[in-house]
């Protein structure tokens, strides 16, 4: 991997973590919020880190598993799920009981963010294409980012709703890559395209995987704005019914 499209990954990485790590944040924020002072400063580091560990852990394992024949598409189609439930879930509420100790508040926050983490890790493991520094530097750059900025990063979210499309359509560009990179719809392809003095492994990354990433955007934005239309006249209805 070349130094532009390392770079381009580690990008995808970072803001892929950034949306889908928010509600990671506010479990974080929640089960330290009885600590003292003191100690508060100390269940954050803790609890971040060793959610970091395990995560980064867990993605190696299932970029591992991507390499087998069918996992690709089993995992790109979970993303294109994830990221249309990204653009669909508009409230996201999460009992987290407040913990009086650092360790019991580190211990929350690790469960929490191994039940919640499923989404995080499918995601990096398909931006990082298999490359265990991306998937290390990427999860040690956001993860940190998210934890100490989280109030910053929903205030902007929040004001600029056009970002979460952007970053449900980036998923949507990963799952459509991921779909097309699994062995099985490679070598179809592959096969379609050989031709005498063509390397049609070239073709294939050039062409089918691009097409691929947007085929998969396009597919994220328009469910989700089906979905986000369908769900209006609904709320009209309780907003008048209430009134």
């Amino acid at each position: 991997m070349d130094t532009g499209a390392f770079l381009l990954a580690l990008l995808q990485i970072i803001w892929i973590n950034v949306l889908l790590s928010g509600d990671n944040a506010v479990v974080i924020a929640l089960a330290c919020r009885s600590l003292p002072p003191e100690t508060r400063k100390w269940g954050i580091l803790f609890g971040a880190g060793a959610a970091v560990l395990l995560r980064i852990i867990f993605t190696v394992i299932v970029a591992t598993l991507m390499g087998l024949p069918y996992l690709k598409i089993i995992g790109g189609l979970l993303l294109l799920w994830i990221a249309v439930q990204l653009l669909t879930d508009e409230t996201d509420e999460t009992d987290v009981k407040a913990s009086n100790s650092v360790w019991a508040a580190v211990r929350t926050i690790v469960i929490a963010d191994i039940i919640m983490s499923l989404d995080n890790v499918v995601a990096i493991a398909a931006a990082a294409k298999g490359s265990w520094t991306l998937i290390v530097i990427g999860l040690a750059i956001s993860v940190p980012m998210i934890v100490f900025g989280a109030t910053l990063l929903m205030t902007v979210l929040q004001r600029y709703p056009i970002l979460v499309w952007a970053g449900a359509a980036l998923l949507g560009w990963v799952a459509g890559g991921l779909i097309v990179e699994d062995p099985l719809v490679k070598d179809f392809f592959i096969g379609i395209l050989a031709k005498p003095g063509v390397d049609p492994n070239v073709t294939f990354h050039e062409l089918v995987e691009p097409f691929g990433g947007i085929i998969g955007a396009i597919i994220v934005v328009t469910v989700g704005w089906l979905l986000k239309k369908r769900e209006k006249p609904g709320r009209d209805e309780d907003v008048e019914v209430s009134g």
